[in-house]
């Protein structure tokens, strides 16, 4: 289930990780590329949080997963904890 983001409005979906967590992303799927230290992240449907790269070559594509929230929310220092 889709809400709202409470810092920019923007729709998100929880998402369960693999240590139980829930954590927002955006709910568009996307195509990514894992890549060891890659500097993206992406959440699997399953909860795996993967370093990736969020473009290359088509053939090449580790699979399709969820962009986390916060880095793409423009609010997202409102939520950092001190």
């Amino acid at each position: 289930m889709t809400v709202k983001c409470r810092g920019c409005g923007a729709p998100v979906l929880w998402l369960k990780t693999e240590s139980g967590k829930s954590m927002p992303v955006d709910p568009e799927k996307v195509m990514y590329w894992k890549v060891r230290g890659g500097k993206k992240r992406i959440v699997t449907p399953n909860g795996e949080t993967v370093a990736c790269e969020l473009s290359g070559d088509l053939q090449d594509a580790t699979g399709m997963g969820y962009v986390p929230h916060w880095s793409t929310c423009p609010k997202w220092k409102d939520f950092k904890k001190k």
